[in-house]
């Protein structure tokens, strides 16, 4: 009896894990240079190097792209922030950080990725990828509320934006890059998938419990109708 009851928990787990097909990545913004997702870990270049203190990812193509204030043609340190942050030029603009991208790789599959974007502009691009395949491209005009302009101070070009992947979908790279002077960011944070949300696991556990008063009832029934 034990191992029917477990069986059919295990079958309506697969159901549900299976029931939202990966299908896209969605932008959206808060104010504020940190994200607004509380189980989300973040990378602040605050030591100078972009070293994740978590071990999950690796930061490549890094140059002379972290700094720290405004200099005038080159780089605006994001509204509010006086700590390091990266900042990404196009190749060959002789300015600081014009390694004209930088590749983010994640250790293990991610579901959300956010940063701190400064002076916002239309020429910012980020690459989401799963492998080698990619899956989205966004950029600056593409931000929700946002006005791309390049604007120092403004809240419409200074936010906090997160990349959130829908349900059962999952990357595992990003790529940062400029075709303009330039793309500053701060505050990288991510999401492990393989660290369920709460409220995805509190679905999966009340179906299955539902399944089994189900199983135990219907094997009451039998023995009712037998005796």
């Amino acid at each position: 009896m034990l191992q029917k009851i477990s069986l059919a928990l295990l079958g309506m787990t697969a159901v549900v894990m299976s029931a939202n097909p990966a299908s896209a990545i969605t932008l959206q913004v808060n104010s504020g240079p940190f994200s607004s997702y509380a189980d989300a870990k973040t990378v602040t270049f605050d030591n100078g190097t972009a070293n994740d203190p978590n071990g999950f990812v690796t930061y490549s193509n890094i140059t002379s792209n972290i700094v720290q204030g405004s200099v005038s043609s080159q780089y605006a340190s994001p509204y509010g922030d006086n700590t390091k942050f990266l900042t990404i030029a196009p190749v060959g603009s002789n300015v600081a950080g014009d390694s004209g991208l930088v590749n983010i790789k994640f250790k293990e599959a991610v579901n959300y990725f956010g940063f701190y974007a400064g002076s916002l502009d239309s020429y910012n691009f980020v690459d989401i990828y799963k492998g080698d395949q990619k899956l989205k491209t966004f950029s600056g005009a593409d931000v929700p509320t946002a006005i791309a302009n390049g604007s120092w101070t403004s809240t419409e070009a200074n936010m906090f934006i997160n990349l959130v992947a829908d349900t059962g979908e999952t990357f595992d790279r990003v790529v940062m890059r400029s075709d303009g002077v330039a793309f500053e960011t701060d505050n990288h944070a991510y999401r492990l998938a393989s660290v369920p949300e709460p409220s995805a696991m509190l679905g999966v556990l009340a179906i299955g419990a539902c399944g089994m008063m189900s199983v135990f009832k219907r094997s009451q029934h039998k023995a009712i109708v037998k005796g």
